[in-house]
């Protein structure tokens, strides 16, 4: 029986995407700043704060509050044998982080729209709490059609 990846995907119509011209041109609906983008990049940190699920847990909530940012959910994930994945899902976007506590270093990406809300600070904040002896750090400013940027959001009641 021959099988092709469409029939191993879990949704079967499932096409390839189709490509699209590169746009390179500046959007004229778009801002000049929809959101910021920060990737952290952290180095020397320490490997038992790395590989404890609710140590890290705490530290993203606590860097979610620190940003100004209205946390909705927060789902992590331990690996055997060691390494955190977790996923703090915002009002304003989202705050991720990848542990390898076995080479001391955590991926961080955190994305917020809105101008209420600080990114950088839930950076500064997990650089310290995670003890880190280098970083990399930087910021994409994520621009978005002009109707999103005017909107205003409010999540549901959280439970």
């Amino acid at each position: 029986m021959d099988q092709d990846l469409t029939c191993l995907h879990p949704n079967p119509g499932w096409q390839e995407p189709k490509k699209i011209k590169n746009r390179c041109a500046v959007n004229q609906n778009t801002t000049d700043m929809g959101g910021n983008h920060c990737l952290l990049e952290l180095y020397g940190c320490d490997p038992a704060k790395l590989n404890d699920e609710a140590f890290l847990r705490t530290s993203i909530t606590t860097a979610a509050k620190s940003s100004g940012a209205t946390l909705l959910n927060l789902i992590t994930h331990h690996f055997e044998p060691q390494g955190v994945t977790g996923l703090a899902l915002l009002a304003e976007s989202h705050i991720s982080i990848h542990t390898w506590p076995e080479h001391g270093y955590a991926a961080i990406d955190v994305f917020t729209c809105g101008d209420h809300t600080m990114p950088e600070q839930a950076c500064r904040f997990l650089c310290n709490e995670l003890s880190a002896e280098e970083y990399s750090f930087q910021t994409i400013q994520r621009q978005s059609p002009l109707n999103i940027r005017k909107s205003l959001r409010k999540p549901n009641s959280i439970s």
